[in-house]
């Protein structure tokens, strides 16, 4: 069973960075891709950025130019570095695991609160 944990979330002003990470419990080599997602307060959850096994990235285009998902193989570890912060990016952002069929886990978030 895999398990996922974040961190690196905080409170940060408009036009700030943030670096989050997430340590998985497994080989993130086995996972068919790692994501990250966010929940805005009193919102859905809403996709952000993904990185599959072979290397492909892909981001929602309210982060295009801004967030940069990354991973470290030995380490079992992927991040989401964060720049040129919005309020509205303020949420809980949730480190995913994918299999081929889908999200095989989700962890528990750590919270992004982008103000003045």
């Amino acid at each position: 069973q895999v398990q996922l944990v974040e961190s690196g979330g905080g409170l940060v002003q408009p036009g700030g960075s943030l670096r989050l990470s997430c340590q998985s419990s497994v080989n993130i080599n086995d996972m068919y891709s790692m994501a990250w997602y966010r929940q805005p307060p009193g919102k859905q959850r809403e996709w952000v950025a993904s990185i599959s096994i072979g290397g492909l990235i892909t981001y929602a285009d309210s982060v295009k130019d801004r967030f940069h998902i990354g991973r470290d193989r030995l380490k079992s570890t992927i991040f989401l570095e964060m720049s040129r912060l919005k309020p509205e990016d303020t949420g809980a952002y949730i480190c995913a695991a994918g299999g081929s069929a889908g999200i095989l886990a989700y962890g528990q978030g750590t919270q992004v609160t982008v103000s003045s």
